[in-house]
């Protein structure tokens, strides 16, 4: 919350800042302001409750600062905004944020309204409350007070709302007027100021094309669906457009779904009777020719990832009807257990079809991160890219043409059980050549060198073998650049794994004292020096044998002589033999 006020403060003095233009007339950068609250304010992350709050409090501080209260706590008293009291650029934003107040409460239901339909009604009314607000800044922008600019965005952003109206009313025509309009105004504006400012202008355009192709779809132009099916798959036409456009889309292969009944692959046609399959078959080369066509890797990672959700619930589908053909085939009798049947024939189709986007999206970004591998870091503290990360990427592909191997219905035919095989032997090269680069970063050079010998033999093995395959294996990586880069690698290496030698020999022998290093020949040139390393002093610690100890064995087996006779005279003596001893008579 501190840091949301924190940016209201910015944005509020930056806009005390635009008050007036150069030439003494009132501006407002109306597209510049409104985009600027929108991304700092919740609808970078979709949040429309938290934009309508913030407009709200702005609403609040832009009365209190312009005296222009509605009354007091106890009592509502209504003003209206007239051209006569805009002084000041902060009335045309007081109106603004009002429509923006009402379009951010509008979209907030418009998100509700997918599990409560009646608030459809509420949020048609805040929508022509926005559309009303903006006309209303449309004729506020009327007077000789306000630059020419603000005028022209004021009726943009007029024609901007008046266009969602009229499109969540389906009047098509209307609509498309509105928005050509809007469109219009924001290119000749782009054209006419700086760069900043024009990239601002080409986005609204950008934003508003969909609903113009949408607009003209629904009123008979067939020639724009081609124009949303590309938006759609690159992920344009989001936000409003996202659910229209999925819709749209659905209904027009639902439409072409009915002329396709069958499927032809591997030399077997199979009937296609599910609805799901059909619609995603039909949409399958629009969807890889789109990924074809891709301009960069972020685009190309969304065409992958929305033609792999389609690909799943399609298979969810014929899974289900292979459940209901399983109990029909336990009830009967007569059933071919032998043969696989068209249903399952065709979800080993689907399945094939995702495994293969599996691997050509891994391999996708397998590109991108040998590219970023072969650039110098920038940033020392900032992780980059690492061959450990290539490897996972090789061993996810392993493993779908692993699963390749497997589908059903495809055990009997060895030509494609051999291409599945030489696949594999591409990519283990690839994998193996990135394990050696991790050794290599490692210095661990004699393990690196083997396993590059291990990518010569698997490289060579494939050249061997797809002699036969040039038409069906020529979207695999070319192993003759890997073998180029193999043999450049292995030379690297060697040269590097002499010099490391080297450079221990010579590291350890400097450090050793001449004494200990006689035998080898380097020259030294601390010899001449003042300290030169002659002998270590003091000399270490060595081990010495320590001082015996001996120990009395052959007591215990000697016999000593009975001194019987000697205890009894003692005692025979009593008190006189006691005194004789004293004085030495008795000895």
């Amino acid at each position: 919350m501190a840091a949301d006020k924190q940016n209201e403060t910015k944005v509020s003095s930056m806009d005390e800042n635009k008050k007036n233009s150069p030439d003494g007339n009132i501006g407002l950068e109306i597209l510049q302001i409104i985009k600027e609250s929108q991304q700092q304010h919740g609808l970078r992350h979709g949040d429309y409750q938290r934009y309508r709050g913030y407009c709200s409090r702005r609403l609040r501080r832009l009365r209190k600062t312009l005296g222009f209260k509605m009354g007091n706590r106890h009592k509502y008293i209504g003003k209206k905004i007239t051209v006569e009291i805009v002084s000041d650029s902060r009335y045309l934003l007081l109106v603004l944020m009002e429509a923006e107040r009402a379009w951010s409460y509008a979209m907030q239901l418009k998100q509700e309204a997918n599990t409560e339909p009646r608030k459809r009604f509420h949020l048609m009314a805040r929508l022509r409350k926005a559309a009303k607000h903006s006309e209303k800044l449309e004729k506020l922008c009327e007077s000789p007070r306000v630059d020419a600019k603000t005028k022209l965005e004021a009726q943009a952003y007029t024609a901007y709302l008046t266009g969602m109206v009229e499109f969540e009313l389906q009047e098509w025509k209307r609509a498309m007027e509105a928005f050509n309009k809007c469109k219009t105004i924001y290119e000749k504006l782009a054209s006419a100021f700086t760069e900043e400012l024009a990239v601002l202008y080409r986005q609204r355009v950008d934003e508003i094309s969909p609903n113009i192709r949408y607009c003209a779809y629904n009123i008979g132009d067939q020639n724009a669906i081609n124009d949303l099916m590309q938006m759609r798959l690159t992920g344009g036409g989001g936000g409003m457009m996202a659910e229209k456009l999925e819709a749209l889309i659905t209904q027009a292969r639902t439409r072409q779904a009915a002329t396709m009944s069958e499927v032809e692959w591997r030399g077997r046609t199979v009937p296609v009777k599910i609805d799901k399959a059909r619609i995603f078959l039909l949409g399958l080369a629009d969807n890889e020719a789109a990924i074809a066509q891709a301009s960069n890797e972020e685009t190309k990672e969304h065409l992958y990832e929305t033609l792999l959700a389609e690909c799943r619930d399609t298979i969810q589908a014929v899974r289900e009807e292979l459940k209901s053909e399983a109990k029909q085939r336990d009830r009967g009798s007569d059933a071919d257990s032998g043969k696989v049947s068209n249903l399952q024939f065709l979800h080993s189709y689907l399945t094939y079809i995702k495994l293969c986007t599996l691997v050509k999206r891994n391999e996708s970004m397998a590109h991108t991160l040998q590219a970023k591998l072969k650039e110098p870091e920038a940033d020392e503290n900032k992780r980059g890219p690492r061959p450990q990360d290539l490897i996972r990427l090789y061993d996810i592909i392993l493993q779908s043409l692993a699963e390749l191997s497997t589908l059903q219905g495809l055990e009997d035919d060895h030509t494609f059980q051999k291409e599945v095989s030489l696949k594999t032997l591409v990519y283990k090269a690839y994998r193996c050549f990135f394990i050696a680069q991790s050794y290599v970063l490692v210095k661990k050079w004699s393990e690196a060198l083997v396993l590059y010998e291990r990518v010569l033999k698997y490289a060579k093995e494939v050249q061997s073998k797809a002699k036969s395959f040039n038409n069906s294996l020529k979207d695999l990586p070319d192993v003759q650049e890997l073998i180029a880069e193999v043999n450049a690698e292995k030379y690297s290496l060697q040269a590097a794994a002499i010099l490391a030698d080297t450079h221990f020999l010579t590291s350890s022998s400097f450090t050793q004292p001449l004494c200990n290093r006689l035998e080898t020949f380097r020259l030294d040139p601390t010899l001449v020096g003042k300290q030169p390393n002659l002998v270590q002093f003091p000399p270490d610690f060595q081990p010495i044998p320590c001082k015996p100890l001996f120990f009395d064995l052959a007591l215990n087996h000697v016999a000593f002589p009975p001194l019987d006779d000697k205890v009894e005279q003692k005692g025979k003596g009593g008190l006189t033999g006691y005194i004789k001893g004293i004085f030495g008579f008795g000895s």
